[in-house]
């Protein structure tokens, strides 16, 4: 059974470059210090997993992950605010996680930021741990920084 509504089915595909306008709109709206339109153009140009979640022809949330080595590090999963809270991160980071797995991955890492606690508790609701910290990571607001938490899932 899904955590999701029955009226939100979204459709989980590859970026193209026709989505990077929105995925922009959307990073601008969620993100304080958003990603640019180069960083995304960069993501899907040397490969790394890019995802995006289409509802009624509209793009409502995104995922980036980079895959190697054997492990995978999820760089950015975003949703669009109306649809925040509605399972939709959650169903991201999973649909990512089986990508990882069928490339053979065995761990799965991620950054978030210290006061980002509704993420946080995502993930560790998923089965992330937290291995670490960055300090000084993050931008933050009036030019000083933010520490990010580091976590990691073993995969199998």
């Amino acid at each position: 059974m899904s955590a999701l509504p029955t009226e939100i089915r979204p459709y989980f595909r590859p970026m193209q470059q026709r989505d990077i306008d929105k995925v922009i709109e959307i990073e601008r709206r969620v993100y304080e210090f958003p990603w640019t339109v180069g960083i995304f153009q960069d993501c899907m140009r040397i490969g790394y997993v890019c995802r995006v979640f289409e509802s009624q022809s509209d793009v409502i949330g995104y995922g980036i992950m980079s895959v190697g080595s054997g492990e995978c590090h999820i760089l950015n999963v975003c949703v669009v605010p109306d649809y925040q809270g509605q399972g939709l991160g959650r169903l991201m980071v999973d649909r990512l996680i089986t990508i990882a797995k069928r490339n053979k991955v065995g761990i799965a890492f991620l950054e978030v930021r210290l006061s980002n606690a509704r993420a946080f508790e995502l993930y560790r609701g998923m089965g992330f741990n937290e291995i670490g910290r960055r300090d000084d990571y993050y931008p933050a607001s009036g030019g000083s920084r933010e520490s990010a938490l580091v976590l990691a899932k073993m995969l199998y």
